[in-house]
């Protein structure tokens, strides 16, 4: 029998402690320590296993043989955390974002690169978990194939992402500048973020504009509205809040062949006869319009989202068997992200790639002037996260 590889978990708040349930419960990983910088919840979570607890992550990775680490820190610390453990042979699988801002992304980016010179089968990997969907990989696989033929138009309105107060006032870090380093697209839509580019491709430009704490007492952004230039043509609308309720989860990609709509689990082709840029050109009619049929399209769910990727994870680190994503890839959502808010900043559309320095001073400037007080300053509860996830 192949024996486990060993992992360990950096930051078992929500979203570790069911990294910790996932990998305890595996065939093919073993729980082998645990790090928090609150001690007595590193110790109640090591102890429940019997494995060692740490508060300093270079101690642990120092002196625990370990295969992994699977990093739920707050954002700034995935940076840090990663950069070690590959410098020191150990493969890193870190929660989203990839990273605050692109530059720090960029700096994980090439320590994995100088990494490998001296590990070359180190995995680093980034939880992407709403990849392994159905509805998305489907998809995905649509576009590729061509079955729209040039893309034209995407919008996705993504304001599903409801959120309480108490909710952002749960932990100290959680919805300032100094501790998460964003809102709404640093913490919930990065998943978003990425099937977008996954799905269509990166833009050129882009023109963001973000609300800072419109609904909540936050000193980030809690509403944003985004709109993407492509390069091919195709324009990108994106549209988030975390404080509607009921919210909206639609998706169209509309192409010259069709449209696709993703809405309530379902998605719905209506497909074209014939090109609509050929159709505009030729038709002898005023008002005609392409003859057209809508039909549902099928899909496998898929399921177990995290626990995929954490599997996959450790395939990779055995094997070599692909990623569900791999972590240099969390760099191009960052970059929507950054852009979004970097345009808000200053009131004009900008190219991307844009001035990476320029953002991290904007940033940088925020949390020396903020003088924004949270209603909490501990280390939060552990809540069920599951009623977060978006279907």
């Amino acid at each position: 029998m192949t024996e486990k590889l060993k992992l360990a978990v950096i930051g078992v708040g929500i979203m570790g402690s069911s990294h910790v349930r996932d990998i305890a419960n595996s065939e093919n990983m073993t729980l082998a320590a645990i790090c928090d910088l609150d001690p007595q919840r590193a110790k109640t979570a090591a102890d429940a296993h019997g494995i060692p607890a740490y508060t300093d992550y270079r101690e642990m990775i120092d002196k625990e043989k370990l295969d992994g680490v699977v990093i739920a820190t707050p954002h700034y610390f995935h940076t840090p955390i990663a950069i070690y453990a590959m410098q020191h042979g150990v493969n890193a699988l870190t929660e989203k974002p990839e990273a605050v801002h692109v530059k720090d992304a960029r700096r994980m980016n090439a320590a994995f690169d100088e990494a490998k010179k001296t590990y070359p089968n180190l995995v680093f990997a980034i939880m992407f978990q709403n990849r392994t969907l159905g509805i998305y990989s489907k998809l995905k696989e649509l576009i590729d194939s061509g079955q729209l033929g040039q893309l034209v138009r995407t919008t996705w309105i993504v304001t599903d992402w409801f959120r309480t107060q108490r909710y952002y006032d749960n932990g100290g870090w959680r919805a300032t500048w100094s501790g998460e380093g964003g809102g709404v697209l640093l913490n919930q839509c990065p998943h978003n973020l990425d099937l977008y580019q996954w799905l269509v491709g990166m833009p050129n430009k882009v023109t963001g504009f973000a609300a800072i704490g419109k609904y909540h007492k936050i000193e980030v952004e809690d509403e944003v509205t985004a709109v993407f230039h492509h390069e091919n043509g195709m324009v990108g609308h994106f549209l988030t809040s975390t404080a509607e309720s009921p919210g909206t989860n639609r998706l169209e990609i509309i192409g010259e062949k069709g449209k696709l709509v993703v809405e309530n689990s379902k998605i719905l082709f209506t497909r074209n006869q014939s090109s609509m840029f050929e159709f505009l050109q030729n038709s002898t009619e005023l008002f005609a319009r392409v003859p057209n049929e809508t039909v549902e399209i099928p899909y496998n769910e898929g399921g177990g989202q995290h626990r995929i990727v954490l599997e996959a994870f450790a395939q990779a680190i055995r094997s070599g068997t692909p990623l569900v994503a791999a972590g240099p890839e969390g760099i191009r959502g960052l970059t929507l992200g950054n852009s979004i808010m970097l345009s808000s900043w200053l009131g004009k559309t900008i190219d991307v790639p844009f001035d990476e320095n320029l953002y991290e001073e904007r940033l940088q400037e925020l949390i020396r002037t903020s003088r924004f007080q949270k209603a909490s300053t501990g280390p939060g509860e552990i809540a069920d996260v599951s009623r977060s996830f978006q279907k």
